[in-house]
């Protein structure tokens, strides 16, 4: 019976043994599937309003059998869910994944590798600095240990005593010196460190320290030549709309150049790749919102509404017309093109794509890379306008017409006129309505001057009510040697109570708007001369009352 007991207690240890000697043999099977690192490139840059996707292209020999390609140094912002894997060759993809990276650092730029070689040099020297100035400290220390020369008892000559001491002092002399010299260099040394390294740390903020990989399982029947592409969504990437609008004089159209403030840190460098500009987002819903029903009822009176997702509208088609580069130039020579010349415009069923055909170089940086898309030549009016009673400068505004078919998007707009930049203004299509209406600048060489009329200008108590007359007197002088038209804008007080009364007296022939006071003068003069036009008004209202904003 015992050894019954025995045999079967061996028995069970040996199935345990084979059963992990089982598992074993399946893991090393599945370890035994070869991993194989794969270099990688960027080709091409989808950028989005937000977000862009990056391709990638690899070539790589293949074994037999079934092989883990590991696609390494990719950004650690990538969105695995956006990943894409496509290839050509003899092989089967059987699927990907994805994995962090923490104990590799990213693929460095040479910038950055630069800098941190640059960086040790100096400090190895700062170091051998230090170590010589420690040296020098420590022979002047035995020098001053053994300034008793020749013992106690020992007389020494006078040329032995002097001897010795133009020895100290020769020695003690060029050790403070060498010092000295050597403090000098550390300082230098500390200074270029610093600066050094505080450009390194401006530039690591945009290289994670961690990075990404796409694991890529396939198989092959016999050795073959793969080719790879991978694409996959990243963040920390975009572009911004930006317009340079540029006005040569008052006769000739707006010339209006459409750029892209391109911005990535994304720890990638995307260097000499097929950029690629869309007016997508991908960070907006593309779900319709669906309407729930509208309760009412009393005492709970809240409506309730779906989520709403803001969109864009599609884009219409462009009509795009290429200006001049330069028309300063001589005939004779060619002007330079500029990169919009190599601009095509992609019209996709719900957004407009801009394909730069120039290889192109985004870097990861915290500034933005400027792209020219295209440049448009706009019908424009050009007319002057003033409100004398907020600024009694003149402003030259141009209207321009037919923007409607450029797929602008709002902007910031940098204004030139005459060759000279004139300010900033802002560009918003979904605000404006036939007429894109720009301010050009100030013009000192029409003066106007709004003065009241003290003359006519009183209070008087009539029974109950207190009366107050106002008049203003506007003069327009053009000192420019053309004809100009001018607008000249004014208002009068708009009542929003029936015991205050306003009564317009003399308005000078001006456009009046009842509803909101303003009033408008279309006036047109000749060079040097000079045009005025009054105004006059009174307010009625309870003398026992104060009357806010007059």
């Amino acid at each position: 019976m015992e050894n019954y007991r025995t045999v079967n207690l061996i028995s069970k240890k040996h199935m345990k043994l084979n059963s992990l000697l089982f598992l074993l043999m399946i893991d090393f099977a599945a370890f035994g599937q070869s991993n194989q690192n794969v270099s990688s490139k960027i080709t091409d840059v989808t950028v989005f309003l937000n977000r862009a996707q990056v391709t990638r292209e690899a070539k790589v020999q293949l074994t037999s059998g079934k092989t883990n390609l590991v696609v390494s140094g990719l950004t650690s912002l990538l969105d695995p869910n956006s990943i894409q894997v496509s290839g050509k060759g003899n092989f089967i993809i059987l699927g990907t994944s994805y994995q962090q990276n923490y104990l590799s650092e990213m693929n460095l730029p040479a910038t950055l590798r630069l800098l941190k070689d640059s960086l040790e040099l100096l400090q190895t020297q700062l170091a051998l600095e230090q170590s010589q100035k420690e040296i020098l400290h420590k022979e002047e220390q035995l020098l001053m240990s053994n300034q008793k020369i020749g013992g106690t008892t020992q007389n020494l000559t006078v040329t032995e005593l002097k001897a010795m001491a133009d020895f100290y002092r020769v020695r003690l002399s060029e050790l403070v010196s060498s010092r000295l010299k050597g403090d000098v260099k550390i300082k230098k040394l500390n200074e270029r460190i610093n600066k050094i390294q505080n450009q390194i740390n401006t530039q690591s903020e945009l290289h994670q320290r961690n990075t990404s990989e796409i694991v890529i399982s396939v198989s092959a029947e016999v050795p073959t030549m793969a080719s790879l592409q991978i694409n996959y969504v990243v963040s920390n990437a975009g572009w911004v709309p930006q317009y340079d609008i540029r006005a040569t004089n008052t006769k000739n159209p707006i010339q209006l150049n459409y750029k892209a403030s391109v911005f990535q840190s994304t720890g990638e460098e995307w260097k000499n790749v097929n950029l690629k500009l869309s007016t997508a987002n991908p960070n907006l819903s593309g779900l319709k919102p669906e309407l729930n029903a509208w309760y009412l009822n009393f005492n709970e009176p809240r409506p309730v509404f779906s989520k709403s997702f803001e969109g864009r509208g599609a884009p219409m088609q462009m009509k795009a017309k290429r200006m001049s580069a330069d028309t300063n130039k001589e005939e004779d020579v060619q002007p330079a093109p500029a990169l919009s010349e190599y601009v095509s415009t992609i019209l996709t069923t719900l957004n407009t794509e801009f394909d730069i055909t120039l290889p192109y170089t985004v870097s990861s940086a915290s500034t933005p890379t400027q792209v020219d898309i295209r440049n448009y030549e706009l019908k424009t009016t050009y007319h002057y306008s003033s409100a004398p009673k907020l600024d009694q400068d003149v402003f030259l505004l141009a209207k321009a017409t037919g923007w409607e078919d450029l797929s602008l998007l709002p902007g910031e707009a940098n204004i030139f006129f005459e060759g000279t930049f004139t300010g900033k203004s802002y560009i918003d299509p979904n605000n404006i309505k036939d007429t894109l209406s720009l301010s050009l600048g100030r013009d000192k060489r029409i003066i106007v001057k709004r003065e009241k009329l003290k003359e006519f200008t009183s209070r008087k108590f009539i029974g109950a009510n207190q009366r107050e007359q106002y008049a203003w007197e506007i003069s327009v002088r053009n000192t420019k040697p053309e004809t100009i038209k001018v607008t000249i804008e004014d208002q009068v007080p708009v009542s929003q109570n029936s015991q205050i009364e306003v009564t317009t007296v003399d308005l000078g022939g001006a456009k009046y708007n009842k509803d909101t006071g303003k009033l408008s003068w279309d006036l047109q003069l000749q060079p040097n001369e000079t045009k005025k036009v009054v105004l006059k008004y009174e307010v009625k209202y309870p003398k026992d009352k104060q009357v806010g904003g007059l």
